[in-house]
């Protein structure tokens, strides 16, 4: 009787044991293979910062006023204009974080001409 239970001991510590090297050769299975991604997510990120840096210099140069002054005498952007001094509306800073006026019920002194879309067909 007395070997029975050293053998059923011996068994669960045996199994116990193999759990434990099953589950430590596991994780390093999964940090290997982490590893082995490291240098491909990397190279990923090299080349979505080039990519930026590429679109970053075609938006600067389509935004060049070079480019604006060309595309400016085209026919199809024909219908737009320069605004006035007048027609241009400026805020301060800090207006837009304040409660307006319309909320509380009070009416504006001044009210803009125009709409704030300025340069859309009308």
């Amino acid at each position: 009787m007395e070997s029975r239970g050293i053998l059923s001991r011996i068994l669960v510590c045996i199994t116990f044991f193999g759990l434990l090297l099953y589950s430590y050769v596991d994780r390093q299975n999964d940090v290997t293979r982490l590893r082995l991604e490291i240098p491909q997510l990397a190279k990923e990120i090299k080349d979505l910062r080039e990519e930026n840096t590429r679109l970053q210099y075609e938006i600067d140069l389509f935004e060049s006023p070079q480019n604006l002054m060309q595309l400016a005498s085209h026919s199809e952007f024909a219908h737009l204009k320069h605004p006035m001094v007048k027609d241009i509306v400026t805020m301060d800073e800090g207006l837009a974080l304040q409660i307006s006026s319309e909320e509380k019920g009070e009416t504006l002194p001044v009210k803009p001409k125009l709409p704030l879309a300025v340069g859309t067909r009308q």
